[in-house]
């Protein structure tokens, strides 16, 4: 669950993981031509870490197996110690993250940054990436020498490095021994990250080598304006029809019903969800791998999205405006709607009071059919350690431990808030507010949560009525979620062209959706995208979904 000050909010927009666009492929770091084959096929595959719940507050509202979280009204009273003892030796441990958030103030003069050292006993060297620099900075660390790498580095999901998997298998430590089946034990809050995060992970070439950063099921999102879509007619129950008279309605002026960022296709995952085209790749009876691109589905998503642009509904620059701006224009009417991921539910929520009354929409139905929603990687990222001897090793593990305490504990609230009475004071409803301090010395601008959290949690400090909004949406959306079959699985031609293939298709959508080529253009890439290596994704991951099964 995101724990972010007001103030800093607007500038952590990514964190919701919406449609993060991938630029040009970067150059392919150095790997020598004896690289093992980082497929799962034929490999003895490493038991996943045995699952065992971490005991804390009960929530108010019920998380389900079917993928609903666990929803808290208020904040928990009586905060559990989940870490026995102090994790760290003294010794400096460098560490690497993307972030969202701005640079922090430096260590020295950081009382955030020094009441974590001292919680977990160690120096914290720490190299920060924003996302707009994330894959050039990576290619270069990647590149880099071995000795030169970070003690801790967490790979974002977000994007697709190439060569990353080749890279991970040869560079950091295999976590197998410590972690796989009964192992994890020694490690309480890891062993309560559910067994759907390590999967989504993934293995590499039968081992585990990271530990994946937890995410609730549903995925990107169309956050609306409900005072907006309601008064143009929204209703539950409505159809793909009806979604286009209700945002024609809200449009006029310079008002527009559909906002959209650049790199997000227009919110084509949003539309092509509802239009129930799989979600990447979906996987046959037999084990075949097909393509979402070449389902018809997803072309009459482009269709019907084109027809919505050809309405007017879209912020006229839809292709050039930034996800952060296009949040502003959100908040300040300009625009009812926008594609987001479902975890961008809290600054939404906390930054639109007395604005407007964000909600996450229903999906429409098509031709009868219950529209379908996005469901999200279950692992936001994760994070490999650098190799070293086995008691480093363990020692980063008991410090990633500590920060992957759960939700309702004194070690989660130091990560995620700071020091009561300097960075946070208590609502009346117990619930940490920042202070002036809290909103610059924080875990969005200093982002130990992408090293390790733990898993989240529904929970809007001050608004319960927003939690429960939220756990309804997801009871009544979960069993609607499509899954990309290809998560947590490996393929080699995926991890070394992905990026620019799918470059490919996703300018030719907004090409389309924006008017600019013709329907008729999207079966042409289809075709070249399958050539250029996408029937080789499709062989590669089914020998990988046959080897996992």
């Amino acid at each position: 669950m995101p724990s972010m000050s007001r103030r800093t909010l607007l500038r952590s927009m990514a964190v919701g993981g919406a449609a993060l666009s991938a630029p040009a492929l970067l150059t392919a770091c150095s790997t020598s031509s004896g690289d093992s084959d980082i497929s799962n096929a034929g490999k003895k595959l490493a038991p996943w870490p045995d699952y065992r719940p971490a005991k804390g507050p009960q929530p108010d509202l019920a998380p389900t197996e079917a993928g609903v979280q666990a929803g808290y009204t208020a904040y928990p009273s009586d905060l559990v110690q989940s870490v026995s003892r102090t994790p760290g030796d003294g010794s400096t441990v460098k560490v690497m993250s993307v972030s969202f958030g701005t640079p922090p103030k430096p260590a020295s003069a950081n009382r955030f940054w020094a009441a974590v050292e001292k919680a977990l006993g160690v120096k914290i060297e720490y190299t920060i990436i924003s996302q707009a620099d994330y894959q050039k900075k990576m290619a270069t660390v990647m590149a880099g020498d071995a000795d030169t790498l970070p003690d801790i580095i967490n790979l974002f999901s977000g994007f697709v490095l190439p060569r990353e998997a080749q890279f991970v298998q040869r560079r950091a430590e295999d976590l197998t021994p410590y972690l796989s089946g009964s192992a994890v034990a020694d490690y309480p809050n890891l062993a309560n990250i559910p067994t759907h995060a390590w999967r989504d992970m993934g293995r590499i070439g039968g081992r585990i080598y990271g530990i994946p950063l937890e995410r609730p099921l549903p995925g990107s999102t169309l956050w609306i304006n409900q005072g907006m879509f309601s008064d143009a007619g929204m209703k539950e129950g409505w159809t793909s029809d009806d979604f286009a008279a209700v945002t024609k309605q809200a449009t006029s002026g310079r008002t527009y019903a559909l906002g959209a960022a650049q790199g997000s296709l227009f919110g084509n995952a949003v539309h092509s969800a509802a239009h129930n085209a799989p979600q990447g790749w979906s996987v046959t009876k037999n084990g075949t791998f097909e393509p979402g691109y070449a389902d018809e589905r997803y072309r009459a998503a482009i269709a019907f999205q084109s027809g919505l642009r050809k309405a007017g509904s879209y912020y006229p620059d839809s292709t050039s405006v930034s996800q952060i701006d296009l949040t502003t224009l959100y908040y300040n009417g300009t625009v009812g709607s926008m594609q987001d991921g479902f975890g961008a539910y809290l600054p939404k929520y906390l930054e639109s009071q007395g604005k407007l009354s964000p909600a996450a929409a229903l999906p429409y139905s098509v031709d009868g059919e219950p529209g379908g929603i996005v469901a999200a990687r279950r692992s936001f990222g994760y994070t490999i350690l650098k190799k070293a001897k086995k008691e480093r090793i363990q020692l980063l593990l008991r410090i990633l431990d500590h920060l992957a305490a759960p939700f309702g504990s004194k070690e989660w609230e130091l990560v995620h808030y700071g020091v009561e009475g300097t960075h946070f004071t208590r609502g009346k409803d117990g619930s940490p507010e920042p202070t002036k301090l809290g909103d610059v010395e924080n875990n969005t601008n200093l982002p130990l949560k992408y090293l390790a959290e733990g898993p989240q949690v529904l929970f809007v400090p001050g608004l319960p009525d927003a939690v429960r909004a939220l756990h309804t949406w997801q009871q009544k959306t979960v069993p609607h979620a499509i899954r990309n079959a290809s998560f947590g699985l490996q393929s080699a031609t995926n991890n070394s062209q992905g990026t620019t293939l799918k470059a490919l298709l996703d300018d030719t959508v907004t090409g389309i959706v924006a008017g600019r080529l013709t329907l008729s253009e999207w079966d042409a890439t289809v075709k070249k995208w399958r050539a250029r290596g996408g029937d080789r994704m499709a062989e590669e991951y089914a020998k990988d979904y046959a080897a996992n099964r």
